[in-house]
């Protein structure tokens, strides 16, 4: 088992499994997590850096309300983790590489 998934196993009945790319580095995800679940699964909290102090942020309130977990998701910048579905060969650069 990879050391970085952080995945509960036991109890927990998930749909296909599928490789996203994070800043070029592929990740395990399943259909119907969010694009924030799969890199919280692999162990990265930090999805971005503010652009003056460049103070970490990430999930924070998981409902799209505090706008923390802006990545690029396939090209489209600011979207937001926490409301994006993985999908198969999604391409993700968080602001973190």
């Amino acid at each position: 088992m990879d050391k970085r998934n952080k995945r509960i196993h036991f109890g927990v009945e998930r749909k296909q499994s599928f490789k996203i790319d994070v800043n070029g580095e592929k990740i395990l995800a399943y259909d119907g997590e969010t694009v924030a679940a799969a890199l919280i699964a692999s162990g990265r909290r930090i999805l971005r850096k503010t652009e003056k102090r460049k103070s970490p942020r990430g999930l924070y309130c998981g409902i799209g309300q505090c706008q923390e977990c802006r990545i690029t998701i396939n090209g489209i910048p600011n979207m937001l983790a926490c409301q994006t579905i993985v999908t198969p060969d999604c391409k993700i650069e968080t602001g973190n590489k």
